[in-house]
């Protein structure tokens, strides 16, 4: 179930740290390759040594006491993981990671990484129901961390209540599931990415900023997510996600005759490529000689957003709106004119949310005038939270999510 998935389990100071040692030993088994990293107090609980020799490999510790092994510890192990899982989670670790504080190799590490990570919270009951750790654990969820709820038993403090770890074989399950819950197998998705290009001569185009990051993102996400997937690109600068069907396009025209001729075949349309909204009306058969002017008819190209609005039947249907200004103002008009279930909309000025970036910031709004707004985030994490909003619209409906950005 594991095979050569890459787990990263962290290890905190709380006496359920022995059990984690047969987390490892069933992740080990299951074909996982597993790392151990720990905090100074687990060691007082648990000897490094054991970890090793249980998984193979040089258990972390000491922010630097890796040097050796790794060229910047921290970026390099959550570079490894697949995913992480925290076992046990004391209260005072969920706080740092709530807070994004870094003062050891393990909350460093966490902080590094843009991959699941699962915390399994282990304490005496009072801690856990404390509202400052159920604040923390909140704080968690809505960024994506799955918790594991402790059960409820006799504690190491002498109380019974809730706080105990999970069962190793519990924990290990859901690591498992990360991996095996497709919330999309079945579905068939066309994804587009990129900007499209728009021949002024057979050298020069009129064109736009896209990178087509986010398109690539969403299309693989839509696969891993178990949904077959074919990706229309039109002028990108990142590789396309191996693990699916490519197209490649150039103009706005061509990528309105490549999609309309699979809409009615697939149950979902990502269209994350932003279309220019205008080309040459004539564009020129050789290469338009230098001179102190040139001036360029321009003509208006389809609305391929549009045009699949009105298409749409039983489909779920969702646009982008990258905007300079009046961002909220524009994409809520963009939701109602062109007849979509939400609309994803971002201010492609501010930092850390233009082309070319890895991150991105964003907004969701719904028909009904909810606003989701979300902090920067790895164009990777944001893909996700769309995905698993498209596939809770989905339920037995075909899906059309598309992005005019």
């Amino acid at each position: 179930m594991l095979a050569d998935k890459n787990i990263l389990i962290g290890v905190t100071g709380g006496i359920a740290a022995y059990k984690v040692v047969e987390v490892a030993s069933r992740l080990k088994k299951s074909g996982a390759n597993v790392r151990v990293m720990m905090t100074k107090n687990a060691t007082e609980f648990v000897s490094p040594r054991t970890f090793q020799e249980i998984t193979g490999n040089a258990v972390s510790v000491e922010m630097f006491g890796d040097a050796a092994n790794f060229h910047v510890a921290h970026i390099a192990l959550a570079d490894f993981a697949d995913a992480i899982l925290i076992a046990p989670a004391t209260a005072n670790f969920l706080a740092k990671m709530a807070h994004g504080i870094c003062d050891d190799l393990l909350t460093t590490t966490v902080l590094a990484c843009d991959k699941k990570i699962i915390v399994a919270p282990s304490m005496n009951t009072k801690m856990f129901d404390n509202p400052a750790t159920q604040s923390n654990l909140q704080i968690l969820r809505e960024r994506g961390v799955k918790i594991l709820e402790p059960a409820t038993g006799e504690l190491a403090c002498g109380t019974t209540g809730k706080g105990r770890l999970p069962e190793p074989v519990e924990i290990c399950a859901a690591v498992e599931k990360i991996f095996t819950d497709k919330i999309l197998s079945g579905k068939k998705i066309l994804v587009t990415a990129g900007g499209t290009v728009e021949a002024i001569d057979p050298v020069r185009y009129i064109g736009n900023r896209s990178s087509g990051r986010m398109g690539c993102e969403i299309a693989k996400t839509a696969a891993d997510s178990g949904a077959q997937v074919t990706l229309i690109a039109g002028k990108i600068e990142v590789e396309p996600p191996k693990n699916l069907t490519v197209i490649r396009v150039e103009s706005a025209t061509q990528m309105r005759e490549e999609v309309l001729k699979i809409f009615d075949s697939v149950d979902a349309v990502i269209m994350s490529a932003a279309v220019a909204d205008f080309r040459v009306k004539n564009p020129a058969a050789q290469k338009i000689k230098k001179s102190d002017e040139m001036t360029l008819e321009l003509v208006k190209n389809p609305d391929i957003l549009r045009e699949l609005g009105t298409l749409k039947q039983n489909q779920i249907l969702i646009g982008f709106a990258a905007e300079t200004q009046n961002v909220l103002e524009y994409a809520k008009k963009k939701l109602a004119e062109k007849n979509l279930d939400f609309i994803v909309a971002n201010d492609v000025t501010a930092e850390g949310a233009g082309f070319s970036v890895p991150t991105n910031i964003a907004s969701i709004i719904w028909r009904d005038g909810t606003v989701e707004s979300f902090p920067k985030m790895k164009k990777s994490a944001l893909a996700e939270k769309i995905i698993e909003r498209v596939a809770n619209l989905s339920g037995d409906r075909k899906i059309s999510t598309v992005n005019d950005a």
